[in-house]
């Protein structure tokens, strides 16, 4: 752990003490993911304040787990290159922008939900809207993550990366595109069974990309360039 950046190390102790705390939680009856996590903006659960709350809540250990090692092999670099407050800052504000684009999504996803109930007049007798509109609710640092994968992509494109089940390697550059590519049809595909957040995952990456095109151009006005 003393080899970890400050940052990276602190949103991997921040990360694995927020699960174990809703754990814990749990065995007293308490669902931290509910309180915690991000509800539809429409919902009477809704708080302003899960835009950052819910980027620290998994929904199991594996999801936890692959979050944060994304964080522990990627994020590292990052902060490394970029320093500290740098780091944090895109972390933050990507898992932000993140929440922003899931946001809209559910949004656009609600208003067509109730065009069509309206459309044959069933209403919503089968569920209560208020209970409808709180099960939109999303946790995981997911789009914090794949950010810092399009980080690690835009600062080190041509680095050789081996990835499961490819028996060779490809560029860094290639596989944030194909991550991206594959979010983008799993989300469009809207498979009834799925419940991940891919576009809040592009969300992450969209913002990513802004950040890193403002920073590049403003750190080449100051003598600094990227590769």
């Amino acid at each position: 752990m003393n080899t970890i950046p400050t940052v990276t190390k602190n949103l991997l102790i921040i990360n694995v003490l927020m699960f174990l705390g809703t754990i814990v939680a749990q065995s007293y009856g308490i669902d931290l993911n509910n309180y915690l996590g991000l509800h539809f903006f429409l919902a009477g659960d809704f708080n302003a304040a899960q835009l950052i709350t819910y980027m620290f809540m998994h929904g199991g250990f594996t999801h936890l787990f692959f979050n944060m090692f994304a964080v522990w092999m990627f994020g590292r670099i990052l902060e490394q290159v970029w320093g500290p407050k740098r780091f944090l800052f895109y972390y933050l504000a990507c898992g932000i922008g993140a929440g922003l684009i899931q946001e809209l999504v559910q949004y656009i996803h609600y208003e067509t939900v109730l065009s069509a109930y309206d459309s044959v007049n069933t209403g919503y007798s089968i569920i209560p809207m208020e209970e409808y509109l709180n099960m939109m609710t999303t946790v995981g640092a997911s789009g914090a993550v794949y950010a810092i994968l399009l980080g690690f992509g835009m600062l080190f494109p041509n680095q050789p990366m081996f990835v499961f089940p490819l028996p060779f390697p490809i560029k860094a550059k290639y596989f944030v595109i194909g991550y991206a590519l594959i979010e983008l049809f799993s989300g469009l595909a809207n498979n009834p069974g799925d419940n991940v957040a891919h576009f809040a995952h592009l969300g992450g990456m969209i913002f990513g990309f802004i950040l890193i095109m403002y920073w590049r151009k403003k750190d080449r006005g100051n003598g600094y360039y990227y590769n």
